[in-house]
C-alpha cells in the first residue's frame, strides 16, 4: 500500500510539473521550431538563432553562451548533427549544467533534517510570493509530521504579519508575532526561544522584503542572524531567497542584490505555472551557483515542490 501511495504521489507531482511548465515549454519549442525551419543540419546560423531563443526565454546571456559553446563542441566533434537531434542535445546540456550547479538532491519533506530545530530564514522582495511560500512550506513540513513554528519578523508591513497568521492557521502551526514596527530581531529571538522550549523540528522566519537601501537591508538581516545564534548557535541553517519567475531578468537582479546582502544558500522560484519565463531556473542556478530547492507551480498548498532537476528537464522537453 505504501509503495502504491508513493507511486501515485510521484505521478501527481510529475503531472503538476508538466502542467506548471506548459507555458514555458510551448513558448520554448515554438521558438526552436522557427529557428530550425528549412534547415537539415546544425550550422552557425541555427546556433545564432538558438542563442536568441535561449536569451529571449530568460535563460540569461552568460548561461546561454555557455550552453551554445557546449553544443558547438559537440557539433565540431560529431561533424554532422541534424536539426532533429538538436532537442536531445539541448536537453542533455541543460541537464548537465543543472547537475553541475545543483550538487544536492533533495529528499521529500519527511526526510530527516540536519539540525533540530532546523532554522530557515526567508528573504526576498515584496510581491514574489515570500509569505505564501513560507505558508506552503509550513503546511508541507506539518503534513510530513514535523513540528513547525513561524516567526513574523517582517514587521515593516502589517499585511505581512496578518498574512502569515492566516497561513499559520491554515497549516495548523503557531505564529510568533509582535506589533507592526517592532524590532524584527526581537521577533526572531522570541520565535526560536519558543520553538526550542517546545521541541520544534522546523522554524521558518519571515523577513522584510524591502528596506530603505541595501545597507539597511544588510544590517537588518545580519542583526536577525546574530540574535538567532544566541538561541541556536549554528542558525540559520538555510537562508532561502524567494524569486518570482514571471519577473524574468528582474529576478537575476534581485538574486544579485540579496546574495550580496546575506549568505543565501537555497532558492525558491515561484509562479512558474503562470509564465513562459521558466528559463530563469536554469540561468539563476548557473550564474549564482546556488541550488534551487523549491519551485512554485500554483496557488494550492501542495503546489510547492522540492526541485528535482531531472524531472524539471524532462518536463521542459516533454
Amino acid at each position: 500500500m505504501g509503495l502504491i501511495n508513493l507511486f501515485n504521489k510521484n505521478k501527481d507531482k510529475n503531472e503538476n510539473l508538466e502542467q506548471g511548465l506548459q507555458k514555458t515549454r510551448e513558448s520554448f519549442f515554438s521558438k526552436i521550431s522557427r529557428a530550425v525551419i528549412g534547415k537539415s543540419k546544425v550550422d552557425d546560423e541555427v546556433l545564432d538563432k538558438l542563442e536568441e531563443v535561449l536569451i529571449s526565454s530568460d535563460v540569461g546571456v552568460e548561461t546561454t553562451l555557455r550552453i551554445i559553446e557546449r553544443i558547438e563542441k559537440r557539433v565540431a566533434r560529431d561533424k554532422y548533427v541534424n536539426t532533429n537531434e538538436l532537442n536531445n542535445i539541448l536537453k542533455e546540456e541543460i541537464a548537465a549544467l543543472l547537475s553541475e550547479n545543483n550538487t544536492e538532491v533533495f529528499s521529500d519533506f519527511t526526510g530527516e533534517l540536519p539540525a533540530k530545530p532546523y532554522v530557515i530564514m526567508v528573504v526576498g522582495v515584496n510581491g514574489v510570493g515570500k509569505t505564501t511560500t513560507i505558508g506552503k512550506l509550513a503546511y508541507q513540513f506539518k503534513q510530513a509530521g514535523k513540528k513547525v513554528y513561524l516567526g513574523a519578523a517582517d514587521t515593516f508591513r502589517a499585511a505581512a504579519i496578518e498574512q502569515l497568521v492566516v497561513w499559520g492557521q491554515r497549516a495548523g502551526v503557531p505564529v510568533i508575532k509582535q506589533q507592526m514596527g517592532s524590532d524584527p530581531a526581537s521577533v526572531a529571538f522570541d520565535t526560536l526561544s519558543s520553538a526550542k522550549a517546545n521541541d520544534a523540528d522546523v522554524v521558518i522566519i519571515d523577513t522584510a522584503g524591502r528596506l530603505h537601501n541595501k545597507v539597511n537591508l544588510m544590517n537588518e538581516l545580519s542583526k536577525i542572524k546574530n540574535v538567532m545564534k544566541k538561541i541556536v548557535p549554528d542558525a540559520p541553517h538555510e537562508v532561502l531567497l524567494v524569486l518570482d519567475a514571471s519577473t524574468g531578468q528582474n529576478a537575476f537582479e534581485q538574486a544579485k542584490q540579496f546574495t550580496k546582502a546575506t549568505d543565501v544558500n537555497a532558492l525558491a522560484i515561484t509562479k512558474l505555472d503562470g509564465t513562459a519565463k521558466g528559463g530563469v531556473v536554469i540561468g539563476i542556478s548557473d550564474q549564482f551557483k546556488i541550488p534551487v530547492k523549491y519551485i512554485g507551480l500554483g496557488e494550492g498548498v501542495d503546489n510547492l515542490q522540492l526541485f528535482d532537476r531531472n524531472a524539471f528537464v524532462d518536463s521542459l522537453f516533454e
